[in-house]
């Protein structure tokens, strides 16, 4: 299945040094090997555009090998790693160490994104130029979101000449506050500080309007509102070069999990993200802007986090959740399987829109294209459990949840990284 290239068919594909050579009907290859996909659907391997893998500084939480394993039993053939490591990746070299450390010990591609601002304060660009060079792909102080307009415009100006793309964080910290949840009914409920949604309406909008005024190729992460949706729709119809991402989490899950958690834990810390769980109405939006093409992908924002830390209380415990490993299962779940989004679509917000947004190379099945495929498993049974993932840490906002399908196979450059479900060593 890829509609890029007009393929929807019951085909076997034939892969030979990394590259795909040829789709067809009962192909042969000479003391090869024999994947088996029947009743699998095989796609052009997934992307995620949005995973924080930690290393270096915080190897407790993840390490370039654990957080591409488990990209790799997600389904995932290439994540673009952030660059809120510890130290910040903002100049060339920490790329290079980012490149080779994926060479030598990744499960999957890596694409490294450098920080926008020196130590992603906001203040001075960081070293853009020298970090292209070493392989860098986009650009973002992720994490928090640069507040000076001044600031960013000047980093758009400059990114623009290098035709790269600046990935924005929206948040206003003035309005964001001491927030730890949506404001509304359920902080009042729960008796915890609010963030308001235009505390990521006003910096969207302020960022679309650079990208207007420079020209820059701007991607917003990790939208939640159903403001911020509206705003992004009215840019695409100026013509504004401007793409979008949501994550599983604020696609199918809205504040009221607070209430009423899966796990059955008060004040479940796993539930706690930046930004926050929204109304319903909200996740509705932001499911109807992906239907729409509004939002052009889904990411994971995988965020791992070490066990003390999300034991902490709700207010002091650290933001965000794992996702690389239950994001293909939620969107079959909440999308595919309802008919919401046919497995065309799937590959389109999944494999080729993340290629898109952040200009990565085209992953297609045809003749001569690289080997990079994902094979899933549409009536697989998944149970999230802590004790089931790749990944160094188990903060997911889903542990409990049942979910229907998931990748078997996981092919990266022709090298099979993912075989009946395991991750291969």
């Amino acid at each position: 299945m890829d509609p890029a290239v007009g393929l929807d068919e019951v085909a076997d594909v034939l892969i030979r040094d990394g590259v795909i050579v040829e789709i067809g009907q009962d192909l042969e290859m000479p003391k090869g090997v024999v994947v088996e996909c029947a009743e699998k659907i095989v796609v052009p391997g997934l992307v995620d555009v949005h995973t924080h893998l930690r290393e270096p500084g915080r190897e407790d939480k993840e390490t370039v090998e654990s957080g591409t394993r488990a990209a790799a039993k997600g389904g995932f053939t290439a994540v673009c790693a952030m660059p809120n490591t510890d130290p910040i990746c903002d100049t060339g070299s920490k790329v290079r160490f980012l490149v080779e450390r994926a060479r030598e010990r990744g499960a999957v591609r890596v694409y490294p994104i450098g920080s926008l601002t020196s130590d992603s304060i906001g203040s001075s660009i960081a070293e853009i130029g020298d970090m292209i060079g070493e392989g860098a792909i986009g650009f973002s102080d992720d994490g928090r979101g640069v507040q000076d307009a001044g600031t960013m415009r000047r980093v758009m100006d400059y990114t623009k000449a290098f035709g790269t793309t600046v990935i924005a964080h929206c948040e206003d910290e003035s309005l964001a506050g001491s927030g730890v949840v949506n404001e509304g009914e359920v902080s009042t409920k729960l008796g915890m500080s609010g963030w308001p949604a235009q505390a990521e309406e006003l910096m969207v909008d302020r960022d679309v309007r650079l990208a207007e005024l420079t020209g820059c190729r701007l991607h917003l992460a990790h939208l939640s509102t159903a403001g911020s949706v509206d705003i992004v729709r009215n840019a695409k119809a100026r013509g504004v070069a401007v793409t979008a991402e949501a994550t599983p989490h604020h696609l199918f899950l809205d504040e009221t999990a607070l209430l009423e958690p899966v796990s059955g834990r008060a004040y479940d810390t796993n539930l706690k993200m930046n930004p926050p769980l929204r109304t319903a109405s909200d996740r509705e939006a932001l499911v109807a802007g992906l239907l729409d093409g509004t939002i052009d992908c889904v990411a994971t924002d995988h965020a791992p986090h070490a066990p003390h830390e999300k034991a902490l209380e709700f207010e002091v415990a650290p933001f965000g959740s794992t996702g690389l490993e239950t994001a293909l299962s939620l969107v079959i779940t909440h999308l595919v399987g309802p008919g919401e989004l046919d497995w065309a679509g799937l590959v389109r917000v999944m494999a080729h829109g993340p290629r898109a947004a952040l200009g990565l190379p085209d992953v297609h099945l045809e003749p001569g294209a690289v080997a990079d495929i994902t094979v899933i498993d549409p009536e697989a049974r998944v149970e999230v459990r802590a004790d089931r993932f790749e990944s160094h840490s188990r903060n997911s906002a889903f542990l409990g949840h049942n979910l229907l399908g998931k990748a078997s196979e996981t092919i990266v450059g022709g090298r099979i990284a993912l075989r009946n479900g395991k991750v291969v060593d």
